[in-house]
């Protein structure tokens, strides 16, 4: 049984690797044995990101590129190509929000910021495609791999304000059941494309829209909690356990699947 789950040895390669779940997801899976590569565009934070993992069977390796950069991307696949030869899973964690795409309760969309609404839509969905895109060859050696995306429940079940960045997570939730079904005709049965809905998870991008200061909740934060069945935010840790039987061999007969990890958050009507 532990064999099936197993990671152990495993190119995973990480965009968006310094955030705070990105950051947890890369230090768990290089404690499993898994040779993980740490894509971010900042080069002082992966290298605080892997001086930060320690006692791991296998380094962390860095690589610095910006997911919305195609030379770069195209420059990291060949450091990649020369380092491994190939890879086993892409982990697109590379996203965020900006404040022209956010409709404030006093606000309309004539107050939505087009430049902060492309710059979304280009960070989310483009940050994602790209690196597909590009790192495909890699995967294409063996026939054979996993790509995970990351959705949002803003994506399944339109929530407030967040109009730029619940559009372009729909967007991911798209692209993900379309490239599972265009590798399967086209390249390999055993090339999956799947994603995680993460719910509430307080990270630096939404947590002043959630917690006070003194880290009481704010009144959105307690509109969250009270339509979450499990009545909190979640931690980093709790997506470990999707992450890794995304990436085994758990999970072979999956693709093209939206998995929530919520705490019943898209479950619930409200009443």
């Amino acid at each position: 049984m532990s064999d099936l789950f197993s990671v152990e040895d495993k190119i995973i390669v990480i965009s968006g690797a310094t955030g705070v779940l990105g950051s947890a997801i890369s230090a768990y899976l290089a404690q499993q044995g898994a040779k993980v590569v740490a894509l971010g565009r900042n080069q002082d934070k992966v290298n605080t990101l892997i001086r930060e993992i320690t006692g791991t069977k296998h380094k962390v390796t860095a690589l610095i590129a910006d997911v919305t950069n195609e030379q770069d991307l195209d420059r990291a696949k060949l450091e990649l190509e020369n380092e491994f030869g190939k890879i086993d899973v892409l982990i697109n964690m590379a996203g965020g929000n900006m404040t022209g795409a956010v409709i404030t309760p006093e606000q309309t969309i004539l107050d939505a910021g087009i430049d902060d609404l492309n710059k979304v839509m280009e960070l989310n969905y483009m940050g994602s495609f790209l690196p597909i895109k590009t790192f495909l060859p890699l995967f294409l050696k063996d026939l054979k791999g996993s790509i995970i995306n990351i959705s949002s429940m803003a994506a399944q079940r339109p929530i407030t304000r967040v109009l730029g960045y619940g559009s372009a997570k729909a967007a991911i939730d798209n692209l993900t059941k379309w490239l599972a079904t265009e590798f399967c005709n086209k390249h390999s049965a055993e090339l999956r494309v799947n994603a995680i809905a993460p719910g509430f998870f307080l990270t630096e991008q939404n947590r002043a829209l959630l917690t006070e200061a003194d880290g009481q909740l704010t009144k959105r934060g307690n509109q969250i909690i009270a339509n979450t069945p499990m009545g909190r935010f979640g931690n980093p840790d709790e997506l470990f356990g999707v992450l890794q039987w995304l990436c085994s061999d758990a999970s072979k007969f999956v693709t093209g699947t939206i998995i929530p990890v919520d705490g019943g958050f898209n479950a619930y009507s409200g009443v």
